[in-house]
């Protein structure tokens, strides 16, 4: 009986084994693609557009431009998302605030990369603020309010939207 069960045991295993997926393929986005890609958006707004948008197996995850004018800091935001957002600067200098509660709050359509709520306002109250640079990381939780409080120049830098949920499209 009991080679019986260990007999049984590792056939299922052999045949949960033999029909497990291989993981999907590796990604490039190269520095020149990037450049390339930033270089080519609009000057005279922001721009947050999808590099790349990958399925990587349970969940997507997007690589997005950014340009973002001097004169343009823009409002703050708050996507009700379980989405993250990992913000890499790569040129220029500004103040990010996160966290904290927005003042004035009001809904601002839906997201066009998740298709989910956001919701705007014209600061943040209670925040924590911070001077980026290029090199810089944050990571900002889904849901979590940011706002680019202001800018010392114009600003290039990449997000990061590991996607959970798999609502950005894959391209």
């Amino acid at each position: 009986m009991k080679t019986r069960a260990l007999l049984l045991a590792l056939t299922l295993g052999s045949a949960n084994a033999a029909g497990a997926q291989a993981p999907p393929p590796a990604v490039d986005v190269t520095a020149a693609a990037i450049d390339a890609f930033i270089d080519a958006l609009p000057k005279d707004r922001i721009s947050d557009l999808p590099i790349r948008i990958a399925d990587v197996g349970g969940y997507k995850v997007g690589v997005y431009g950014v340009f973002r004018p001097r004169t343009q800091p823009g409002g703050s935001i708050r996507h009700q998302t379980s989405v993250t957002e990992i913000y890499y600067m790569l040129e220029g200098a500004g103040t990010l605030v996160t966290d904290g509660t927005i003042t004035g709050e009001r809904s601002t359509g839906n997201s066009p990369n998740t298709g989910r709520p956001n919701f705007g306002g014209n600061g943040i109250a209670g925040g924590v603020t911070r001077r980026m640079v290029p090199g810089d990381v944050v990571i900002i939780p889904g849901n979590v309010p940011h706002w680019w409080s202001a800018l010392e120049s114009d600003i290039r830098y990449l997000i990061f939207r590991p996607d959970p949920e798999g609502l950005q499209p894959v391209r």
